[in-house]
């Protein structure tokens, strides 16, 4: 689950650390480090890990985190008085993988040390005429931050994504618009309130009239894409380099 807000994605594990529940926390923690949010909230308090057996697969994830550009810091909420917490209680893992009794703390942690950005967000109906305010705003804000050599690409992917949004979610839209890496990064991001998370089609049956080839555009366009869900739908997002 990723805050729209906050661009903070927070992963809750549950149950019995056994290898079932290692092999899809492994796969997903790695999902969710590919879409480089600003941070990675850990909510490991309905875990049953006696022995802390889990605290090398926390600990990967947050050296991981350390190794990206800008970085993605891990913090995690968890009891007092368990193994796993004393595990990564130590000097090191504590500076990795810092603890807190509650969800609250260790959002108000990870969004107060995540890399400062520059963004703008808009405001959109699932309209005509959305795509093309999301259109001028990236080109806008590419101007202003001395990007312009990204212009083209990001009006086409902002486009494409929005006119999905309008014709699939039909709900209100959010546009982000980020700088991100001393502005080598753009940052691109639509919010709907529809949870089905969009995937690019693999086979057209009558590729001259169907339609579906937004994605597919968006894909060879940018650096990177993905999709997240959000307490109110999703958010899907794209990554241009300069």
């Amino acid at each position: 689950m990723v805050d729209d807000e906050t661009w903070v994605v927070e992963f809750t594990v549950r149950g019995v650390w056994e290898r079932t529940l290692w092999l899809a926390t492994f796969g997903l923690l790695n999902k969710c480090l590919s879409h480089h949010p600003a941070g990675l909230l850990l909510d490991l308090r309905g875990l049953h890990d006696p022995g802390a057996i889990s605290a090398p697969l926390w600990l990967t994830a947050a050296t991981h985190g350390e190794r990206m550009e800008p970085v993605v810091r891990v913090a995690a909420c968890l009891p007092d008085r368990t193994d796993l917490s004393a595990r990564l209680g130590s000097v090191v893992a504590s500076r990795l993988v810092p603890a807190f009794p509650s969800v609250r703390l260790a959002r108000s942690f990870l969004t107060s040390s995540r890399p400062r950005m520059d963004q703008v967000r808009l405001h959109l109906p699932p309209d005509s005429d959305a795509a093309a305010r999301a259109r001028h705003m990236v080109t806008a804000a590419c101007e202003e931050w001395g990007m312009e050599t990204l212009v083209t690409r990001a009006r086409l992917v902002v486009s494409e994504l929005v006119v999905n949004a309008a014709e699939h979610a039909a709900t209100p839209i959010d546009v982000l618009i980020s700088r991100r890496d001393a502005g080598a990064l753009l940052h691109l991001a639509v919010v709907d309130g529809s949870p089905v998370l969009p995937s690019i089609r693999l086979e057209m049956e009558n590729p001259l009239t169907e339609r579906g080839y937004g994605l597919r555009i968006v894909d060879a366009a940018v650096n990177g894409w993905g999709a997240l869900p959000t307490r109110a739908g999703k958010i899907v997002w794209a990554l241009l380099r300069s």
